[in-house]
């Protein structure tokens, strides 16, 4: 195992990542899944999101697991981050931590909500994880090669396969946020008569573009890196993009930003551009 940021940072090897990410998220999932399917206190935290000890217990499972197994690497999570806890010193590579995405969905018991891992080396996230519990679908994502998979009810690890992105066609797919819709994403959709909107929950938006079952995903309203980072992995890896209404790229480590995104849209292979 790496015992150092140097030797894990130049690691080839971006599967020991995916290993590491995939154990970790399913271990998590299974704590999230007893708060889901037992008693659920929540809490707000100072910005008016919920919290629950849903995101806190699979947090404290996944940082002691990074930080054993790759000591020398920052980790960036949400729970500690709401609390002022963030590295020192960010470096070029670091992890991204969302222990529980989509905690509105989650306290509403719907399924969409996800455990988000993701390795973000030079500002581009190159291995993520995404696993949404509920529903037992796994995704991963590292240098050009992209998966689902699904999760049996014992925690196995079934159907695994390879995902790309699709040509978009006509009508697209658009996939939105279901908590945070606002009028800047609507004037958006308006753009494309004919297309399909799915309101889908927590990072399976980029999970689906990345699995071909969705075209096209705008994000107008206030997320976070870790809201992303991973999904973002796994749709890059697959074929996708994730770009800033400038047409750059969606970067990541802006610590003078506090780690907040700006709007972005992600996307498969579509004839035209969506900006």
């Amino acid at each position: 195992m790496p015992t150092n940021s140097t030797t894990a940072a130049g690691a080839s090897d971006e599967g020991l990542y995916v290993a590491t990410f995939e154990r970790l998220a399913l271990e998590a999932g299974r704590l999230v899944m007893e708060v889901f399917n037992g008693a659920m206190a929540v809490e707000q935290k100072a910005d008016a999101s919920p919290v629950t000890e849903a995101d806190r217990a699979s947090e404290r499972l996944i940082l002691e697991g990074l930080r054993t197994e790759f000591p020398g690497i920052p980790c960036v999570a949400e729970e500690e981050a709401s609390c002022g806890l963030l590295p020192t010193e960010l470096g070029d590579t670091f992890f991204l931590v969302d222990p529980l995405d989509g905690t509105r969905e989650f306290v509403r018991r719907n399924a969409d909500f996800t455990v988000n891992i993701a390795l973000v080396r030079q500002g581009v996230p190159v291995v993520g994880v995404v696993y949404a519990p509920a529903s037992g679908r796994l995704f991963s994502g590292r240098s050009d090669h992209a998966e689902a998979a699904e999760v049996g009810a014992n925690g196995d690890v079934l159907n695994r396969h390879r995902i790309h992105v699709r040509e978009g066609a006509t009508p697209l797919t658009i996939v939105a946020s279901r908590s945070h819709i606002d009028e800047e994403t609507l004037a958006y959709l308006g753009r494309f008569e004919a297309a399909e909107i799915i309101s889908v929950g927590s990072s399976l938006k980029f999970c689906l573009l990345a699995a071909a079952e969705a075209d096209l995903y705008p994000r107008f309203g206030r997320t976070m890196e870790w809201d992303t980072a991973a999904g973002d992995a796994v749709l890059r890896a697959a074929g996708g993009a994730t770009v800033t209404l400038d047409g750059a790229p969606l970067n990541y480590g802006k610590t003078e930003a506090n780690f907040a995104n700006p709007p972005f849209i992600s996307c498969g292979r579509l004839a035209k551009s969506p900006l």
